[in-house]
């Protein structure tokens, strides 16, 4: 039942009631909500009431609706992220467990990815990351990245084109280890990453590589490689589902 005297619309009130059922398992991921007609006659409502409480809670990314079927909780994270320094490590690379293919090995998916080559005059944003002059060529690496099939992470890296040329950097396929492997034996060898983490609603396109349903957010990352004399090698854009995704830190405590 709503409460017709507390000023909250009743929308808003059996909206938050659901969420509350969410939240503590009531409603457990995956499963289905009750009908319209049951909503309507739990909470004592409309039918347009219950369809504007369901709809926030899609905008919020709480449910989504299958036609025909119902509306049903959104299943929690598919992919861990671990952001710790072993995912980036030397050694992962060379057994060929960069990154991605440490999550997987992680989590147990198959990874995969789509993968276009192209060159581009760097913007006043990738310069200034690269520390290069502004419309100097830099090699695009633009991916699509899959776990199971499902598209979970777009991926986009910048490097200075000086630093690519003649390398397997500008091959769709770069071989075990990756892009940092290929640097290091360039001779640019690798000291530290800088990471920035944000998030955001998707753009349409964004939305529809990743297949995200409305309301659904993603996460961006923004990391930087860089050299040991401290050189920038690397930027890599970052766009990940975030209802696939958790990031998770461990760091030392001294």
């Amino acid at each position: 039942m709503v409460n017709r005297r507390s000023g909250i619309p009743a929308f808003r009130q059996v909206a938050g009631d659901l969420r509350k059922k969410i939240a503590v398992g009531h409603y457990a991921p995956g499963e289905q909500l009750p009908s319209e007609r049951e909503l309507v006659e739990t909470y004592s409502v409309s039918r347009p009431t219950v369809r504007e409480a369901v709809n926030m809670l899609r905008s919020e990314g709480l449910v989504t609706s299958e036609h025909g079927r119902g509306v049903f909780v959104r299943p929690p994270a598919i992919v861990q992220v671990r952001m710790a320094a072993t995912r980036l490590s030397r050694a992962a690379r060379q057994t060929d467990r960069g990154a991605f293919r440490a999550d997987a090995a992680a989590r147990g998916f198959t990874p995969s990815a789509t993968v276009e080559v192209r060159f581009e005059a760097a913007d006043s944003r990738v310069a200034n990351r690269l520390a290069i002059a502004e419309a100097a060529e830099v090699t695009v690496r633009d991916r699509v990245m899959r776990a199971d099939d499902q598209a979970v992470q777009l991926a986009v890296s910048r490097l200075p084109r000086a630093l690519t040329q003649g390398t397997a950097i500008e091959q769709p396929d770069t071989g075990p280890g990756g892009t940092y492997a290929r640097l290091e034996e360039a001779g640019h060898t690798l000291g530290s990453f800088v990471e920035h983490v944000g998030a955001r609603m998707p753009t349409p396109d964004e939305a529809s590589l990743l297949q995200l349903a409305d309301g659904v957010p993603v996460i961006t990352v923004t990391r930087v490689a860089y050299g040991t004399d401290g050189t920038p090698l690397e930027m890599n854009d970052m766009v990940l589902a975030a209802d696939r995704y958790e990031l998770s830190y461990e760091w030392p405590a001294d």
